[in-house]
């Protein structure tokens, strides 16, 4: 059982982004063909044959919208894949951390509650994966500035997911 709860683009965020993303363009939807695109909706990989956008999006933005917290230059916009129409979410008693693979690469992010990114570290995933992100969410969220975690592919510097302070 994980200890942090990995969360997905939210229901309202999303009907947004199948419409338009957060760069101002237009939702482009196709079918994928060979499937395992990681679904930010519901944070699992696509199936071949599912309808699902690549899209832009802007998580700081968002929650500082939530929050009134100001990131000023430290929002920022990448890329995340969704499916086209509403999927109903992540699946009830998921487990493990999402798109998580022994030896892949991700950014863990800290940002304290103005926006502003407080510290961070490179995680190469261990063969647990689960204890390799729990150590570093909890490594994350033991400064007490830390409200908010967002954890992103390296190769792509896509958000994966986001973690917050309970």
């Amino acid at each position: 059982m994980t200890r942090y709860d990995a969360l997905p683009i939210g229901p309202s965020a999303l009907e947004e982004l199948r419409t338009e993303d957060d760069a101002g363009r237009p939702c482009v939807p196709f079918t994928a063909t060979e499937g395992g695109d990681p679904l930010r909706c519901c944070l699992r990989g696509a199936e071949p044959g599912e309808r699902i956008a690549l899209v832009s999006y802007a998580p700081l933005r968002r929650w500082a919208a939530r929050t009134g917290a100001r990131p000023g230059a430290y929002d920022e916009l990448g890329p995340v894949f969704v499916h086209a129409e509403e999927c109903g979410g992540p699946a009830e008693g998921r487990t493990g951390y999402p798109f998580s693979r022994a030896g892949a690469l991700r950014a863990v992010r800290r940002y304290d509650a103005q926006g502003r990114i407080t510290g961070g570290r490179l995680l190469e995933i261990p063969a647990d994966e689960e204890r390799g992100f729990d150590e570093a969410l909890t490594e994350a969220f033991a400064d007490p500035e830390v409200v908010l975690v967002h954890v992103r592919a390296v190769e792509y510097g896509c958000l994966h997911f986001e973690v917050r302070r309970s």
